[in-house]
């Protein structure tokens, strides 16, 4: 039923009486004007049925009563005279059966409908509910996620890199140490320094993609600055971070978000679209922030997205859902693909008046 209907019904039952009282006076009026030979009970259902569906079924009953009053005033007033009275009491207790007959039909639909309507809003409720606690858990389930890649960064960072940093310290000792005694044995221990100094590095580059985004509003464009540059080093092809202007995003679950939608994005760009060139552009106006990741790749495949290949653009969708952003990605017409995400402002800074996109 339509907002405007329910407004309607909402209001008190005796307009609604007085609404069919008027439309029985009115329709009285033209059963008396066209005289008794013309029967107009037909047209006494309208304020019968305003009656019932509005007031309920004593108003039915009421209205019902009172229209074959009028009826049957009409015909008199015209001239019609019964031989036997039984006749008019026949023809007015009929009359009356069938308007209530009516009554009742239209009160047990009118009861039923809004059963039906008071199951649709408990299911409506119940579905709300659970769709609002499927998503809290969904958010929860990923802020574990995340504090725990956070956890595993910071103790390869700390723990693990202190440690290796300790080894090659001792390993550059015992080099030193064996240097004039066995130059073999030290070039060996010299060996084993590098191999731990490019594990220190490898271990520091797994915490960086473990823990990619510091808390502060800054962290953002550092996190894809190191990014791009990460990607130049692992895939050897060009990736380049444009921030023309600096853009600061205080909310670092936020940033967070946005930084794991641009790293799937770059993913999937050399992954499934073999792209050779990527541009990460982060802007923003007094409206919005616009993170946007463009490729040359092959752009989107023609054929309808797998679970393997689809999964990286639903969990980038579903990101953007969690911190109130609009996702979006398109095929370029020179080829390639870009996906955009625009953030609402709602705690991003610039120190520019205005920057256009």
């Amino acid at each position: 039923m339509s907002l405007a209907m329910k407004q309607f019904e909402q209001r008190s039952p005796a307009l609604y009486l007085a609404f069919a009282v008027v439309s029985v006076a009115v329709i009285g009026l033209g059963d008396y004007t066209t005289g008794y030979e013309m029967t107009f009970a037909t047209f006494y259902l309208f304020p019968v049925a305003v009656a019932v569906w509005f007031a309920r079924r004593m108003g039915g009953v009421v209205i019902s009563i009172l229209s074959v009053g009028v009826w049957l005033v009409g015909d008199y007033a015209n001239g019609q005279h019964y031989a036997n009275p039984l006749i008019l009491v026949w023809n007015a207790t009929l009359t009356l059966a069938f308007y209530l007959i009516v009554v009742v039909i239209l009160d047990k639909l009118h009861r039923l409908q809004e059963e039906l309507e008071s199951r649709v809003r408990q299911r409506t409720q119940a579905l709300t509910q659970e769709i609002l606690e499927r998503a809290r858990l969904e958010k929860e389930i990923l802020e574990v996620s995340e504090r725990g890649q956070r956890q595993i960064g910071h103790d390869l960072h700390d723990s693990l890199g202190q440690h290796l940093t300790a080894t090659a310290f001792a390993c550059q000792d015992l080099a030193e140490h064996l240097e004039t005694k066995s130059p073999l044995d030290a070039a060996a221990a010299n060996h084993l320094v590098t191999m731990i100094e490019e594990a220190i590095n490898l271990s520091r580059t797994f915490a960086r993609g473990l823990i990619p985004v510091e808390m502060e509003a800054e962290g953002l464009m550092d996190g894809f600055a190191e990014l791009a540059a990460s990607i130049r080093r692992k895939f050897k092809i060009a990736c380049e971070f444009e921030c023309h202007h600096p853009v600061l995003l205080p909310d670092p679950a936020a940033s967070l978000h946005l930084y794991r939608i641009a790293q799937e994005a770059v993913t999937n760009a050399i992954k499934h679209g073999q792209a050779k060139k990527v541009i990460i552009s982060l802007v923003a106006d007094p409206e919005a922030l616009y993170l946007k990741i463009t490729d040359d790749g092959t752009g989107l495949p023609a054929q309808p997205l797998t679970t393997s290949t689809g999964l990286g653009l639903r969990i980038m969708a579903h990101r953007a859902v969690m911190i109130g952003a609009k996702f979006g990605i398109e095929s370029l017409p020179g080829g390639g693909a870009r996906v955009a995400c625009k953030l609402p402002l709602g705690g991003v800074s610039s120190p520019e008046a205005h920057v256009k996109s």
